[in-house]
């Protein structure tokens, strides 16, 4: 959720999220307390309610808990996340009536939906999605969502947005896989945002692969997990989770066979993007859909982080205004006019698409050329992801035309215009 947390408390168990979600450690932080947390949320997010049958159960995940924490103690004395689950373990402890002493077991495993629910757990089947529809007649359906430049995101429904969203918040949340963006400002005063930070947590699966955390910052894009693995650990099918780097600290992709997904993270410029093509089955296994509000690959960005094609075209008269009456706008480091922007453009991205407008946006914004490249590399990871290929450049429509009369968005210059004045000088202006 915004502000930081990876994940979601279930219901069941609303008090542990004080210290269960706190702020993932820094990636070369040796303190493992983000493991430790994700494990327990992992064991003891299945149902929505604790019944006293289940007592027993959740007193064995506070038990691992407290020694996962145990094992880490010494890297993480500083770490006020892991003070804070240590105080939280004790509470809920004592809560519950759980004693210290017994068995540490690993949590119930879940299944995926579409597999065979006759099959062996340890067959080599259950670690490769797509081999487990050999027996249907419909091959899966897979959505592609991405997130790039400033930042715009398109969701696992072809839906594309600008969005605002500074700070932490959640990409994907289901039952197999967290991924949190942080997103920072990218001049000081602007109101323009850029990823500056990634966290993927994939959670234990079955007897294909442990729990694995993937994280990644500004000029730090990793060849390997948080624990310098780059498979799935010590499983049957640890294979079945990989990552492969590209390009080296500027391009790298992860396999998840076990779940059909398929993740690229790169780095251009400063900034991080994201795309990820995953099975439509897997985008929607959640346990609570009335948690999902903030789950931006799925639901989009709130409407108050969006900013509104239709309100800017209104700005044009108050851009006017701005020229006629207030000081001389700040200009960007490079300063681009929307002729210079769009001939920059066309050179990497030919279509007038919303690939190419967020391009032309991103460039009077910032002044950085690297954003060119992130729109030209979200569109290539497009290409490669996306599974209807009549998809693949996305189109927003005027609002104020008659039906029938509909054109693409952006082809006028005065619209970029205002789309200059509303990044930078919108709080001015209110």
């Amino acid at each position: 959720l915004p502000g930081g947390r990876v994940g979601r408390p279930t219901r069941r168990h609303a008090s542990v999220d004080h210290f269960v979600f706190s702020s993932p450690p820094a990636v070369t932080s040796p303190c493992k307390i983000l493991k430790c947390n994700s494990e327990f949320w992992a064991a003891t997010s299945g149902s929505h309610h604790l019944g006293t049958e289940e007592a027993p159960e959740f007193c064995t995940a506070l038990r691992a808990y407290a020694h996962c924490t145990r094992r880490t103690a010494r890297t993480c004395r500083g770490d006020l996340a892991y003070h804070s689950a240590v105080h939280g373990i004790e509470d809920l402890m004592v809560q519950h009536n759980c004693s210290k002493d017994g068995p540490t077991s690993q949590p119930r495993l879940r299944t995926l939906p579409p597999g065979d629910s006759q099959e062996r757990s340890d067959s080599p089947e259950i670690c490769h999605y797509e081999k487990s529809f050999h027996k249907h007649s419909a091959a899966p359906n897979y959505t592609h969502c991405g997130l790039f430049g400033d930042p715009h995101l398109r969701t696992f429904t072809d839906t594309f947005q600008t969005c605002k969203v500074q700070g932490a918040w959640p990409l994907i949340d289901n039952n197999y896989l967290n991924v949190q963006v942080t997103n920072t400002p990218v001049l000081p005063g602007s109101t323009a945002t850029a990823t500056s930070k990634l966290t993927i947590i994939f959670k234990s699966f079955q007897e294909c692969v442990d729990q694995k955390v993937y994280q990644a910052e500004m000029d730090e894009l990793p060849a390997a997990f948080a624990d310098g693995s780059k498979n799935g650990g010590d499983k049957h099918g640890a294979n079945s989770l990989k990552i492969t780097e590209k390009v080296s600290g500027q391009h790298i992709e992860i396999q998840a066979k076990y779940i059909g997904t398929t993740i690229v993270v790169r780095q251009v410029g400063r900034y991080l993007t994201f795309a990820v093509r995953m099975p439509e089955e897997v985008v929607n296994a959640v346990e609570d859909r009335d948690s999902q509000g903030l789950y931006l690959c799925l639901r989009g960005c709130p409407l108050n982080q969006q900013i509104d094609f239709q309100t800017i075209r209104s700005a044009q008269a108050t851009e006017g205004r701005a020229r006629r009456k207030g000081p001389s706008l700040p200009a960007p480091p490079e300063a681009f006019t929307y002729e210079t922007a769009t001939a920059k453009c066309r050179e990497k991205l030919p279509v007038e698409d919303l690939y190419f407008q967020s391009c032309v946006f991103d460039l009077l914004t910032t002044g950085d050329v690297n954003f060119m490249l992130a729109a030209y590399y979200a569109f290539e990871d497009v290409k490669m992801l996306h599974s209807n290929k009549d998809k693949l450049h996305l189109y927003e429509r005027t609002r104020d035309l008659a039906p029938g009369n509909t054109a693409p968005l952006g082809t006028s210059p005065v619209l970029w215009v205002a789309l200059l004045c509303l990044s930078q000088c919108w709080f001015g202006l209110l």
